[in-house]
């Protein structure tokens, strides 16, 4: 079965996209649109990279509804910031954190993480995976104490949850 369908969601959206598209669900648009959805896949299969090995699904569990809250908390800062920034202007900054990630889910998790929660901006990932730059919106505090906070709530879960 693995063989005929080797992305069984893929091939399901597929579908629906294909008779979206069409607007149609005349019996040659479905044939059609099943062959693209049975086909398209098995030939793209050898392009898709390995999917992550989870190690940790709880310890995934309690960092997604970390990044939850900390989106909540951040938005609410940010705000904060944006309404007083007359008064007093939020320091911005780019800081380089250094990493300990190399695996490549890993590091698109870590991505996604810092694209959501407000008044972080993934900038640059170094060549050789060991630097991140990050430009953060409002950092009055030292570097290092931002560095270690933001390691020690997403890069370290990370580590323990994607080898």
């Amino acid at each position: 079965m693995k063989r005929w369908l080797p992305a069984p969601l893929l091939s399901v959206g597929l579908l629906a996209l294909w008779l979206m598209l069409n607007r149609s669900l005349s019996p040659g648009n479905l044939l059609l649109g099943v062959v693209v959805a049975v086909v398209l896949p098995v030939l793209a299969a050898p392009l898709r990279p390995p999917g992550p090995v989870v190690r940790r699904p709880l310890r995934l569990l309690l960092l997604v509804l970390r990044v939850g809250g900390d989106v909540v908390l951040s938005g609410i800062e940010v705000v904060r910031g944006v309404l007083r920034a007359r008064r007093a202007p939020p320091a911005s900054r780019f800081v380089v954190v250094p990493l300990d990630l190399r695996n490549d889910h890993a590091l698109a998790a870590l991505a996604m993480i810092t694209a959501v929660i407000p008044g972080t901006v993934w900038c640059e990932l170094a060549p050789d995976r060991s630097r991140l730059l990050l430009h953060v919106f409002d950092l009055p505090g030292d570097e290092a104490v931002f560095i270690d906070h933001y390691k020690t709530r997403y890069e370290r879960p990370l580590l323990e949850i994607l080898p």
